[in-house]
Parts: structure tokens; C-alpha cells; sequence
């Protein structure tokens, strides 16, 4: 075949790949899937969708709450908008320029089948590749299917303005039996190494994690209720690395096989208006994982789980979390840190507006005994507790089980505020809970406007403090007449405490 004639048949295959000049908006996504086992729940809008499927990133009030919950959710002040000075508040990802119209890269266009059972893998990669070459490049995954993608990593750098837009159904392999043998069975989707890129959408990602939750090596999934050994490694499911200026916006995430979303060396991330949805049952399931990353905001979403709603790891600085309603699960965490006796350091964490519902935890801060470092700058404010069973801890004897040795070394736990926290607890427990280390004491804890009573049954007014030093600079319910006052001498001079 002469060059001419292949020019001619190549070129409207290029037109049809790239749709240079047209936009893309949030369209109404139909499952071809049956509905996810396991009890994630079926996605909801609520405030975060218009009628038309297009994405509002900052509602005014938390999702509303289908769930079991018997107090009302509180009616909260809204977001602050883009472009206001507000603590911890990250840069706005670059905007592509005014004039600037996205080019479309379908991934249909590429041979993605997106009926459920194909393997569209290969579709999603040259997809990427084409995009990341673009300047205001969008990919798109179409409202109307279904499509499978196996353990893909997304790399960079590309062009200024990428957008990876998910209006259909997202998912991989269903279960460990269905995952191929050569790829990474830690994570599923990774985006790396990229400057400005925004995964949104009006669409799906479902985990299909019902079979990871069940392997043996799993708590509580052997005989017996026994936990045996053996791999158990178990993916994340959307997983960002060494990149900044980030925006993940409106989407629904659920089932997941271990972590939704884990962040790990980030800088400058938004987060706003998602749904994370997965059974309380479901081991390790955490919604949003933040480490080694600085200068975070997470607003304006729902999340239930089987573990931590938010979890903040080592090396996290400046986070910022707004209008977020968490539960069923075991709450918003910092750590757990210094396992194996490493250096942890947290620092200028914000929970502000935020509602807690049957849950195992609250605000928990845990810690390892034999770690070094420091979590300081802590604020929780204004948070609503429903039915929670730990509703304010700091643990600094974490432990997996009975065999671990005490140690004499500790994180420092410092500068601690909790004022307006309110609601109802589990009886099962004492509402506020502080084990601190012996040798490390926490210290500059501070209550005010602190008033927690029981769900139901009779009041556990005997909060349990041990090597704490703090204030009430109000009276609290129940009373918290364990604080210590002032500071312990010499704790400060200690150089293993320093962080930054």
C-alpha cells in the first residue's frame, strides 16, 4: 500500500482519538454491574452534584446521612472560598490558560470496550499516553460503561492542565482469583510523578474488594475466627506519589480492597466533595491516607469504612479537614506513628466542622511505644459525635497484640486543642481516654466546650488520664479532673523529640 493511501485511513482515526475543542461535563453514569456485595450502598449526590451530573466542589453542609444515625446533622458554615488565606489552606493546582479549549482523548477511542468484562488495560494506557502529551488534555471515561483496568501505574511529568475525568464505572479484577499473576498486588491505580493534574468526575470507582476482606490472613477470617499467616498483601485502590498540586473532586469511591486513596510524598493536594463507601466490617479499608505530604485539604465529603476515615501518617504537615461526616468506622487518626522505634513528626493538623457517627473512635491520637519525633499544632473544633465509642483518645501504648515490650522512648504528643467537641458515646468505654508515656508525657492539652453524654444507659463520668498535662479552660461533661498541671521538667531538652 502506497504512503498516500495509508496517510488518508490514518488520518480520521487520529480526528476521532483527539477531540480537540470540545468540552466535557459530568454525565449520568448506568451500572452494567450488578450492585457491589458487601453492603457499600449505592452512591450518593446529595449537595456534591447538580441536576445535570456536573460537579459542585464546595457545598455549603456535609452530605446528608442515610445511615443509622439518630442525631440531626449540624447545619455548617461553608468552605472558605479558593483564594482565601486560611491556615494550611494549599495552593490552587494551575489553571490551564482562559483561551485554552481541552482535548478530549475517549478512551473508547482507543479500544476501551467498557462492557464489564474485557480487559480494557491496554485502551487506558495509550490513552494516557496521548493525554499526557497534550497541553489541557482531558480523559475521559465515558458515562455509559462499565470498564475493567488491571494494576495500572499513571506516570508523569505531562503537559500543564491534565484532567483524568471518571463519568462511567471504574474498576479492577474482581478479587485476588482474578488478579494476574505478574501484577503488583499492593495497589491498583498510582498516579506519579505529575505537576497539576485533577482526577474528578461524576462517575464510579468500585473496588470489588468483598474477596480481598475475606482471604484467611485477613482479622478474624480464619478458622474459628483465627487469623492465619501467610500473604496478605492487598491493593490500594487509588494511590497518588511524588507529585503536587493535586485535585480529586466528586467522585464516588467504595469498595476498596485495603485504602481508597493513599498520598504518599505529595504537596499542595485538594480533596473535595467525595463519597467513600465501604461496609464496617471490612478490614483496613481506610477512606483517605495522608503521608510524607504537606499542605492538604480535605472538604466536603462522606465517608464510611471498616477502618480510619482519615488516617495521618508520618511526615504530614499542614492538613486541613472542613465539613466532613465520618461513620461507620474508627474516626479521623494521627498515626499510628513510631512503630520499630522510628522518627515520627505531624504537625499543624486542623479538623474543623466535622460529624463522627457510629463509630469505634472519634479524634484519636496513637502512638508506639520505643518511637521518637513529635505530633504537635493539633486543633479539633467544632466536631459532632454520634454514638461514638472512643470519642476523644490519645493512645501512646498502640499495639497490634499482647506481645509488645514496654519501652521507655515515645512520641511526643504537644499543643493539643479541643474546644467545642459534642454529642453522645458508647457506654462500653470512658468517653475521653489519655495514655500517655511515662517518660514522655503529653503536654499543653487544652478542653473547652467539651460535652459528651451517653447514647444510652447510665453516664460514665471517669475519664481516664495517665501522664497528661493540660487545662480545662471550661468546665467539660463529663469533668476531666486527671489533666496534670503545668509542664514536667526536662522533657524538652530531649533532641529525639525534635522534629522541624
Amino acid at each position: 500500500m502506497g504512503a498516500a493511501v495509508r496517510l488518508l485511513l490514518v488520518l480520521p482515526l487520529m480526528a476521532a482519538v483527539a477531540l480537540c475543542g470540545h468540552t466535557v461535563s459530568g454525565r449520568t453514569h448506568f451500572h452494567k454491574k450488578p450492585p457491589p456485595r458487601g453492603g457499600g450502598g449505592g452512591r450518593h449526590r446529595g449537595s456534591g452534584g447538580s441536576k445535570d451530573g456536573s460537579v459542585v466542589s464546595t457545598p455549603a453542609v456535609p452530605p446528608a446521612d442515610e445511615g443509622n444515625g439518630t442525631g440531626p446533622t449540624p447545619l455548617m458554615p461553608p468552605t472558605p472560598p479558593a483564594g482565601s488565606i486560611v491556615p494550611s489552606d494549599p495552593a490552587t493546582p494551575p489553571a490551564a490558560p482562559a483561551d485554552a479549549e481541552p482535548c478530549v482523548f475517549d478512551v473508547r477511542a482507543y479500544g476501551a470496550a467498557g462492557d464489564g468484562g474485557t480487559d480494557d488495560t491496554q485502551a487506558f494506557r495509550d490513552a494516557w499516553r496521548a493525554a499526557c502529551a497534550s497541553d489541557s488534555a482531558v480523559l475521559l471515561v465515558p458515562a455509559d460503561g462499565t470498564f475493567t483496568v488491571t494494576a495500572t501505574t499513571f506516570a508523569g511529568p505531562c503537559k500543564p492542565g491534565l484532567v483524568f475525568q471518571v463519568d462511567g464505572v471504574l474498576m479492577p479484577p474482581d478479587g485476588p482469583d482474578c488478579w494476574p499473576a505478574s501484577d503488583n498486588r499492593r495497589q491498583w491505580l498510582v498516579f506519579s510523578n505529575l505537576d497539576g493534574m485533577t482526577l474528578r468526575g461524576a462517575g464510579t470507582i468500585e473496588g470489588n474488594g468483598e474477596e480481598w476482606w475475606n482471604l484467611p490472613c485477613k482479622p478474624h477470617r480464619g478458622p474459628n475466627g483465627s487469623t492465619l499467616r501467610g500473604p496478605c498483601d492487598s491493593p490500594t485502590l487509588v494511590r497518588f506519589f511524588m507529585s503536587r498540586n493535586l485535585a480529586v473532586e466528586g467522585l464516588g469511591v467504595e469498595n476498596s480492597p485495603e485504602f481508597h486513596f493513599r498520598f504518599d510524598g505529595c504537596s499542595d493536594v485538594r480533596v473535595d466533595g467525595l463519597y467513600i463507601s465501604s461496609p464496617a466490617n471490612s478490614p483496613n479499608t481506610d477512606g483517605i491516607h495522608v503521608e510524607n505530604t504537606q499542605r492538604v485539604a480535605i472538604y466536603n465529603s462522606r465517608i464510611s469504612n471498616g477502618d480510619d476515615c482519615i488516617s495521618i501518617g508520618t511526615g504530614s504537615y499542614d492538613v486541613d479537614i472542613q465539613n466532613v461526616t465520618c461513620g461507620p468506622g474508627h474516626g479521623i487518626s494521627i498515626g499510628s506513628l513510631g512503630v520499630h522505634n522510628s522518627q515520627a513528626c505531624v504537625s499543624n493538623v486542623t479538623v474543623r466542622n466535622a460529624v463522627i457517627r457510629n463509630s469505634d473512635n472519634g479524634l484519636r491520637i496513637k502512638t508506639w511505644q520505643g518511637g521518637m519525633g513529635a505530633v504537635s499544632g493539633i486543633t479539633f473544633d467544632t466536631v459532632t459525635m454520634d454514638n461514638v465509642r472512643n470519642c476523644i483518645i490519645v493512645d501512646q501504648y498502640y499495639c497490634l497484640d499482647k506481645r509488645c515490650m514496654n519501652q521507655s522512648t515515645a512520641v511526643h504528643v504537644t499543643d493539643v486543642s479541643y474546644a467545642n467537641v459534642r454529642g453522645s458515646y458508647d457506654t462500653r468505654s470512658a468517653p475521653i481516654h489519655f495514655a500517655c508515656s511515662d517518660t514522655v508525657p503529653c503536654t499543653n492539652i487544652t478542653m473547652a466546650e467539651v460535652e459528651l453524654l451517653p447514647f444510652s444507659g447510665e453516664l460514665v463520668d471517669d475519664p481516664f488520664c495517665w501522664s497528661a498535662y493540660g487545662v480545662q479552660q471550661t468546665p467539660t461533661i463529663p469533668p476531666i479532673n486527671c489533666l496534670q498541671e503545668g509542664l514536667p521538667e526536662g522533657l524538652l531538652d530531649s533532641p529525639d523529640l525534635k522534629c522541624r
